[in-house]
């Protein structure tokens, strides 16, 4: 019984390192080799293994096989990071390098302003069709969530977040919008607003949604023809007076698009 608990346990363990960074199901299986071989009595062991082995290859290996693969890592420049590390560490920063060359240009077109770029969940950097979850599309190195961009009471743009995580702050409808999310959730689609439960913590209070600076961005990622489509809440695109056709409604089987703009390439 022991025996097939453990079997258990390292199976799903492997599927759920998988599932969340692609590559961690395969580190841990090595990891679990390098154990058994080095010689050295401590119960962190395992633990140190897997952590060294993991971030050796996250940092180091997989950028180097991620283009054989058609990928690339999102480039950080001083207007273009990460909302959160942990989409780094996660191995979910992956785009093809023609992503690459729209945001580039987007910080160009944005070198005006004090606009920041920052990006959610990309890809995975390796094999199409492998799912990014929770996300539907994410799979194929086309994709990435980039944040809302806020401002203070004063109306002075900020870089700051309002969760931890980026996701599942909601710029919520106003009474002269439409509201699909209410039609969303009352057609059945229970997991629309799902993210509110992965914020991670509530940051920022103090900041507010700005609407100059979101349809600024939005506007200078679309100068760029290589976009084939941008999702936003609807209520967002009426409230920001949006009228390019690429603008588009994503559908309730997605979640809802008023915490990030999801930007895809043709």
């Amino acid at each position: 019984m022991k025996i097939a608990l453990n079997i258990l346990f390292k199976t799903l363990l492997f599927g759920f390192l998988t599932m969340v960074t692609q590559i961690g199901g395969i580190v841990y299986l090595l990891s679990l080799l390098i154990t058994k071989k080095w010689k050295w009595n401590s119960k962190f062991k395992p633990l140190t293994t897997f952590i060294g082995f993991y971030l050796i290859s996250t940092l180091l290996i997989v950028p180097l096989i991620a283009p054989i693969f058609g990928r690339e890592r999102v480039k950080h420049s001083n207007r273009i990071k990460p909302t959160n590390y942990m989409t780094v560490l996660l191995n979910r920063n992956y785009v093809r390098p023609k992503l690459n060359e729209v945001l580039s240009q987007t910080e160009k077109e944005l070198s005006q302003t004090n606009i920041i770029i920052h990006y959610l969940d990309a890809n995975f950097p390796f094999i199409n069709t492998f799912p990014l979850l929770p996300h539907l599309s994410h799979n194929d190195g086309k994709k990435i969530d980039i944040s809302l961009i806020y401002e203070t009471k004063n109306g002075e743009l900020t870089g700051k977040q309002k969760s931890i995580s980026g996701y599942g702050i909601f710029e919520d409808p106003k009474s002269n919008e439409h509201n699909q999310i209410d039609t969303c959730l009352k057609s059945g689609y229970f997991q629309y607003d799902y993210p509110k439960y992965v914020t991670f913590g509530t940051i920022n209070k103090e900041i507010v949604f700005s609407e100059k600076g979101t349809k600024a961005l939005i506007n200078s990622i679309l100068k760029n023809r290589d976009i084939g489509k941008l999702f936003i809440e609807p209520h967002l695109k009426q409230r920001m007076n949006l009228t390019d056709n690429r603008i588009r409604y994503h559908g309730c089987r997605a979640v809802r698009h008023d915490d990030h703009i999801h930007v895809q390439l043709k």
